[in-house]
């Protein structure tokens, strides 16, 4: 078996009087790739944020990439974590060029400044833009993108410092049906390449489930409900107690449908 990239157990994390997490236990190798799916509310996000050192847990204890929290160098190892979401998309200048946002995830960094870069960043930097289908957006403002282009150039910012670990929080919300599905063939086009990090991916919907993800684990209220190689977790029986309505399943092709089921 693999390395193990993350690790939870007994995890529990309080805001205010709510319990957002409970008893959270999840061991994650570096072999699989997985996908958090529950309905508003489950937590999915707050155990993102655990596993990206964003939000110290209250109860429990965590490793991940082998460093045990809260013991860990943090900042040395938030630079092995590469994470594409709405929360930091929000923090970006409107007025940032494509090209500058990907480039200071270098530094950890919003807002280009007076930081340099060798030809090297700027080469791998326009190599992951064009690997995300982005490169002839390098001189754009980011505030002037789609919705789908947004995502894209999110995910190459995320994998500009060669992390360990990928996480993706909700990468296709908002988009139309075209964006959806040109984001998630590349997002399987990253999955099969060797050379890619593990990657967990949080959605409210297994039809934004790409095709080449291993493992899947349900959330509801905090909790979670399953958690297993995907084809496991992914039945009309977990997945209709998963978000609380009767639910048929379907998979074709790789991919995953599921619809309520009509009753007479």
């Amino acid at each position: 078996m693999s390395a193990e990239v993350l690790r939870l157990r007994g995890v529990g994390v309080r805001f205010d009087s709510a319990m957002l997490l409970r008893d959270v236990n999840w061991t994650a190798h570096a072999d699989e790739s997985w996908v958090i799916i529950g309905p508003n509310g489950a937590g999915k996000t707050t155990l993102l944020q655990v596993a990206a050192t964003l939000l110290a847990p209250t109860q429990g204890t965590v490793e991940i990439l082998g460093e045990a929290l809260p013991e860990a160098d943090i900042a040395d190892l938030r630079t092995r974590i590469g994470m594409a979401s709405a929360a930091i998309a929000e923090h970006v200048p409107s007025t940032e060029k494509v090209i500058d946002l990907v480039l200071t995830a270098s530094y950890g960094i919003l807002g280009r400044a007076a930081e340099e870069y060798d030809s090297f960043d700027l080469t791998r930097a326009v190599e992951l833009l064009d690997a995300l289908g982005c490169a002839h957006l390098i001189r754009r403002r980011f505030g002037s993108l789609s919705e789908g282009e947004r995502k894209r150039v999110q995910i190459a910012r995320s994998l500009m410092s060669d992390p360990e670990l990928l996480l993706l929080d909700e990468p296709a919300a908002g988009l139309d049906l075209g964006g959806r599905e040109d984001l998630l063939a590349r997002i399987a086009s990253l999955l099969r390449d060797p050379r890619s990090p593990m990657m967990v991916l949080v959605t409210h919907h297994v039809e934004e489930v790409p095709a080449g993800f291993t493992h899947a684990m349900l959330m509801r209220k905090g909790r979670v409900l399953a958690a297993g190689p995907l084809r496991e977790v992914f039945t009309e029986r977990l997945l209709s107690r998963c978000f609380g309505v009767p639910l048929q399943v379907e998979r074709r092709a790789s991919r995953w449908s599921a619809r309520a089921v009509q009753l007479p």
